[in-house]
């Protein structure tokens, strides 16, 4: 096979970073936390933990959206010095707040901001991944429903609560006039964000996407929801190690929250205006288990299947691919599933291949796990270091006898031009995305 550069499709890019995350405020933050394999996993705060049988997270801490930024000036007789002020935040979720701040460090990392008045806003989109939404708000509405009836409900109750509210937010904010989506699938869903709007700019509806993720589920509710599934870790006395990906002794998952977001653009377009590229989608793949409403399906068809479609999309080789960043949540079935379907798709893993987890980091952003994820892989091989899998003490057996490299405990430096993220959700969802050094 040979890359898809030389295939006359329009070349996508990524110009321009922003996040939110447990492990920090901002991308730069977020990344040199990874490669120094820090957890962002605590005792949770957000809420009163009396009876709760989970009292860990990855928490983003220390975060105001109103905190000032800027100035930019997406359009005539505007300036945004802020994600949004006091009254604006109260009417919409945290979720859409790390959101806005991650979408608006992105386009100030992309230098779109100087060039606005040369860009048809028509030609500028958004498609910001969430997985479920205004969880918080609901359940605090609801508890005032209950209490105070029907007269208290605030009127911005429903604005607060829907997935798409963090795409329309952004762009009224930046003026963006073409699509404005929000894929819903689960944990998948900013991986699919990221991969529809690859496509939307390789056919040539739009030249510049604004696309990842978002989520903010971490609350009694939310966390009483995964629990009563045995999906998360009870690890409660020792949270910074409750997250262990491929471990033998893992029990579950670790809730994360946060935001993503990457500037997408048209190569041709990004090289005129001299941009900053951090590097290319090559490739995107998805598709459906069929199987089970919340189990893999068996040796992780599912999963192989989005890989592989992903590959023939970028029309590389298994042995280009020199890094995944797996979906890795640190449960007993889906690590095992995921591991097997990358041995049997990559059958020269142990040749050319490195893999690792940054949930065992990061904590399950749910929704917006895959944009965060997506941003990693792209700088592993920007920096050439490969990010660790945290707490990896134990390989499990059935991993084990697979031969494949994990990158237990510690970053390690590699020169490599291809990386593939994987994101699997609830439902059977699975979406693989390719990434490429220019």
């Amino acid at each position: 096979m040979v890359s898809n550069l030389s295939s006359g499709k329009r070349r996508v890019v990524v110009t321009g970073i922003g996040a939110i995350s447990p492990l920090g405020l901002n991308a730069s933050t977020t990344w040199k936390s990874v490669l120094a394999g820090q957890s962002g996993i605590a005792r949770t705060t957000l809420f009163e933990l009396a009876d709760c049988p989970i009292t860990i997270s990855g928490e983003v801490k220390g975060f105001d959206v109103t905190r000032s930024v800027g100035p930019y000036r997406p359009k005539v007789n505007s300036q945004i010095t802020q994600a949004a002020n006091s009254k604006d935040a109260r009417r919409v979720g945290r979720f859409v707040h790390f959101a806005l701040a991650a979408g608006l460090e992105a386009y100030e990392d992309s230098g779109l901001d100087a060039i606005r008045s040369q860009i048809v806003p028509e030609r500028m989109g958004v498609n910001i991944g969430v997985g479920m939404g205004g969880l918080p708000e609901i359940e605090a509405v609801h508890n005032e429903f209950l209490t105070k009836g029907y007269r208290r409900v605030t009127p911005f109750f429903i604005p607060q609560a829907i997935p798409n509210m963090a795409a329309g937010q952004l762009s009224i904010l930046l003026d963006l006039k073409g699509p404005n989506l929000c894929n819903v699938s689960a944990c998948s869903s900013s991986a699919h964000s990221l991969g529809e709007s690859f496509r939307q700019i390789q056919k040539g509806d739009v030249d510049v996407m604004l696309a990842g993720g978002a989520e903010a589920v971490i609350c009694k509710l939310g966390i009483a929801g995964f629990a009563a599934m045995k999906a998360l870790s009870s690890r409660n006395a020792s949270p910074e190690q409750a997250s262990r990906p491929y471990d033998q002794n893992r029990d579950g998952f670790v809730m994360g929250e946060g935001s993503a977001i990457l500037v997408l653009e048209e190569y041709a377009f990004a090289k005129k205006r001299g941009a900053k590229i951090y590097g290319e989608i090559v490739g995107y793949g998805l598709c459906g288990d069929a199987y089970h409403m919340t189990s893999p399906a068996p040796e992780g068809q599912g999963g192989r299947r989005a890989m592989a479609l992903a590959l023939q999309d970028s029309q590389l080789n298994p042995e280009q691919i020199g890094y995944v960043n797996a979906h890795g949540t640190s449960t007993p079935a889906g690590d095992i599933e995921e591991a097997r379907a990358i041995a049997r798709l990559f059958p020269q893993a142990s040749d050319h291949l490195h893999i690792s987890s940054t949930k065992s980091m990061t904590g399950h952003l749910l929704g917006a796990a895959g944009a965060l994820e997506a941003m990693f892989s792209l700088l592993a091989i920007r920096d050439e270091r490969i990010p660790p899998t945290l707490n990896l003490d134990s390989l499990d057996p059935a991993c084990a006898e697979l031969k494949l490299d994990f990158t237990p405990h510690q970053a390690i430096e590699k020169r490599f031009d291809y990386a593939l993220s994987n994101s699997f959700g609830f439902g059977g969802t699975n979406a693989s995305l390719i990434f490429g050094r220019i």
